[in-house]
């Protein structure tokens, strides 16, 4: 499920920045940008996240801006040692313009400073990943309600089309058995009565779907029992929708009418509606 978060926090090194992005994903993925600096604390994100999210695929992006305490300062002696370099330098190529301030601070070592210890900042930063992630997992919640409202629907739309299955099948029977009845006497003439009750009796079992609409019924109870209960439920939703796929193939090639089948088509098709949407629930 999609969700953001952003959270900052003040410490007397400076200031911590802390950003989430998720997206759907039918596992968890996590890609981290951290400041290099905090690169140590890395293992304190990536614990925060995965104890409250199981799917997606999040961005977390840690950021540092150093304050009054962590400011850098010139070095004396690494100025003194590029000035003497400057120096040699300019005797040895006198055509050569003076350096710039900029390329005097891009010097190595001429900009320093206390470099802040990472373990400074894990009580500050396990503080910020604690409400960065409350926050986004409110976000992916309210998503996840959106999404079972949706799926609700999708397994009402089902329930309809069952419903419409359901008288149609003793009709489509007796009628399909009668004119097959017919077929065969007129193929074979004078056929004997076992004979044509052996053939019904095959064609009864090859178009029983009585056993399929039992099954997609109670996979649907189970679909409508899994979005109630709420939490984690992605997967189970997915395995509940791979069965009822199957289920819907067996009936689409059982059909004996063309309005069977023709429901049989419509769940398929709200079925892979439906898979398409649970994989985005955690």
């Amino acid at each position: 499920m999609t969700g953001y978060a952003l959270a900052a926090a003040e410490h007397p090194r400076g200031a911590l920045s802390l950003e989430l992005k998720s997206v759907n994903s039918r596992f968890l993925d996590l890609q981290f940008r951290v400041a290099e600096e905090l690169r140590a604390l890395e293992p304190l994100l990536r614990e925060a996240i995965t104890a409250r999210v199981a799917r997606g695929k999040v961005d977390c992006r840690l950021s540092f801006a150093p304050g009054a305490a962590g400011a850098q300062s010139l070095d004396p002696a690494a100025l003194e040692s590029l000035r003497r370099i400057a120096g040699e330098a300019e005797r040895a190529f006198p055509q050569a313009g003076p350096l710039r301030l900029g390329d005097v601070l891009r010097w190595p070592g001429v900009l320093g400073g206390p470099a802040p210890d990472a373990e400074e900042f894990r009580g500050a930063l396990a503080a910020l990943a604690g409400r960065a992630v409350e926050d986004l997992c409110a976000a992916r919640a309210r998503e996840g309600a959106k999404l079972a409202a949706l799926l609700a629907g999708r397994v009402a739309e089902m329930r309809r089309r069952l419903a419409e299955v359901a008288p149609l099948v003793p009709e489509a029977n007796a009628a399909y058995q009668a004119r097959l009845a017919e077929r065969l006497r007129e193929a074979l003439g004078a056929a004997d009565d076992e004979r044509l009750r052996a053939e019904l009796a095959v064609f009864a079992v090859k178009t029983d779907v009585a056993e399929e609409l039992q099954r997609l019924a109670s996979h649907l109870e189970e679909v409508e029992r899994t979005l109630s209960r709420g939490g984690a439920a992605g997967k189970r939703l997915d395995f509940l929708a791979q069965e009822l796929n199957r289920e819907a193939n067996t009936l689409a090639a059982k059909a004996a009418t063309q309005k069977i089948a023709d429901c049989a088509l419509e769940l398929k098709l709200l079925i892979e509606q439906l898979r398409e949407q649970v994989q985005n629930i955690e």
